[in-house]
């Protein structure tokens, strides 16, 4: 019996289908990292590094996601698979590393996913404190499985709106900062640069605050290689996807380091407020304590909505890509065959259904009392986040360097990255750094607290070990230069 014979009806071995538009792939690019890191943490990185310290990180940290994302851009650009860094890895550096790459991305937003769903259940509190959380988890889950079944246009449009309502809210946030700062509205008179200049700031807590707030200013901007993944399912990549990347700088500079600068100039570091805000108490969130000293008595109640959007929408990517990543995988034969069947709609269904379960286990687990098992689950997908960041750096470095041996034109490149090798030599090493530093101060105590190194690092020997095992198993070893394969850009094709 014939594949085709045996795979049930509403299952084709076919590709992907290209619908994702322009403005789909430039609102993803502008929102795709926004989400509770700068709407609720933001605060406590002022708060911990001081405003000079908070700002100076948020900008390192994203000029060296835009470095990361020019080297995606480039690789996406000239060969747009779903698989993304995971397919890049396996031709340009080693078949092993995409391997792990891949397992480790899709386990990653699995298990984000979870969280997503827990958070949810806190924001919802807000309006029904009495109503069982888990009621509002399953309802969101099933939303965004829903928007995911459908086609990958349930996925754009969704993600299109979500977007918009988050972007749309930090230009209001930004625009009512200025007004407050120059006196035009209430709740800043005044204020200039007088919040920069008391107690210990700009720079409070000294390296090692900085250090701290890096890590959290380093998850808060993961997603944007989300790009990466769409890539498989854009139309016309090859002009979509440099304009999408393009977008990454101004939405950097705007969404993360303008709002910072501005919350550090009306909201002292010192204030208590700033320790306290997270998703349980949305009250105190940086945005809005601006917004009610703006006067804007209902703020709570739309950032609240605001939030909520944003762990939608970062639960809805998460099972994008988590399921383009299990079929890409599967597709490459390092994962069943069953999960890179696709539906009549071009869907891959079965890595939904996988990814559904996965997500919807880690979330159970979070709500009868594992808690060790599931802060376990969340430490390691943390660490994959940056993980997969370095395999994007390491993968340009590889592809560049093979793709200039073999003797082909740069001219030729659809999208090509103006900072290498800078750009990928800066972001492997500051991903690195942050990467390894991220409980650097338990090695300083005088009793090593190896609970919690272990729960930190979980993520960095599990990914080794994944690596290794393939190598081992499989017999790979690293691409030489010469051997790399450069797909024609005449074929359009890469499923």
């Amino acid at each position: 019996m014939s594949q085709e014979q045996s795979m049930p009806r509403d299952q084709a071995p076919g590709t992907l289908r290209r619908e994702l538009k322009a403005r789909h792939m430039a609102m993803i690019a502008i929102g795709g990292s926004i989400g509770t890191g700068l709407f609720v943490a933001s605060g406590a990185t002022i708060s911990k590094a001081g405003p000079g310290g908070a700002l100076l990180s948020y900008a390192l940290i994203g000029l060296m996601v835009y470095f990361l994302m020019t080297s995606l851009g480039e690789l996406a650009a000239y060969m747009p698979v779903s698989g993304s860094f995971s397919t890049y890895g396996s031709r340009y550096v080693d078949e092993g590393f995409g391997f792990a790459l891949g397992w480790n991305y899709w386990y990653n937003w699995a298990v984000t996913i979870a969280v997503d769903l827990v958070a949810a259940q806190l924001v919802m509190g807000y309006w029904f404190p009495d109503a069982p959380g888990w009621i509002w988890s399953a309802i969101f889950l099933s939303l965004i499985f829903l928007l995911n079944f459908i086609s990958v246009k349930g996925f754009g449009e969704s993600e299109y709106w979500f977007s918009l309502i988050k972007v749309s809210t930090v230009i209001v946030f930004i625009v009512v900062g200025i007004l407050m700062i120059a006196g035009i509205m209430k709740g800043a008179e005044g204020a200039g640069w007088h919040n920069w200049t008391i107690g210990d700031a700009p720079f409070s807590g000294g390296f090692a605050a900085m250090i701290g707030v890096a890590m959290i200013v380093g998850f808060s901007f993961q997603g944007t290689e989300l790009i990466g993944i769409t890539a498989g399912e854009s139309k016309d990549p090859a002009k979509n996807i440099p304009r999408a990347v393009r977008k990454v700088f101004w939405r950097i500079l705007l969404f993360y380091v303008f709002a910072i600068l501005i919350i550090s100039l009306i909201i002292p570091y010192t204030d208590p407020s700033l320790l306290r805000n997270g998703v349980k108490d949305i009250s105190v969130s940086p945005f809005t304590l601006v917004f009610e000293n703006a006067g804007l008595l209902s703020a709570a109640a739309v950032m609240n909505a605001v939030i909520l959007t944003a762990v939608l929408s970062a639960g809805n990517s998460g099972m994008y890509a988590s399921t383009r990543m299990l079929f890409t995988l599967a597709r490459e034969g390092k994962a069943p065959k069953i999960f890179g069947y696709l539906s009549k709609g071009g869907v891959p269904r079965n890595a939904l259904y996988a990814t559904t379960v996965v997500a919807g286990l880690c979330f159970l687990s979070s709500m009868f009392g594992n808690q060790t098992v599931y802060l376990w689950l969340l430490n390691t997908s943390g660490m994959t986040g940056f993980i997969a960041w370095l395999g994007i750096a390491i993968s340009h470095y590889r592809f560049r360097k093979g793709y200039i041996a073999q003797g082909r034109d740069l001219n030729e490149l659809p999208y090509r990255s103006g900072f290498f090798p800078i750009g990928p030599i800066f972001a492997f090493i500051l991903c690195l750094l942050i990467t390894l530093g991220q409980n650097y101060q338990a090695f300083l105590q005088e009793t090593i607290d190896w609970y919690g190194v272990t729960a930190t690092y979980i993520g960095i020997p599990l990914f080794l070990i994944i690596w290794f095992g393939y190598k081992l198993k499989k017999k790979t070893c690293f691409v030489k230069y010469s051997e790399m394969e450069f797909p024609s850009l005449k074929n359009t094709n890469y499923e």
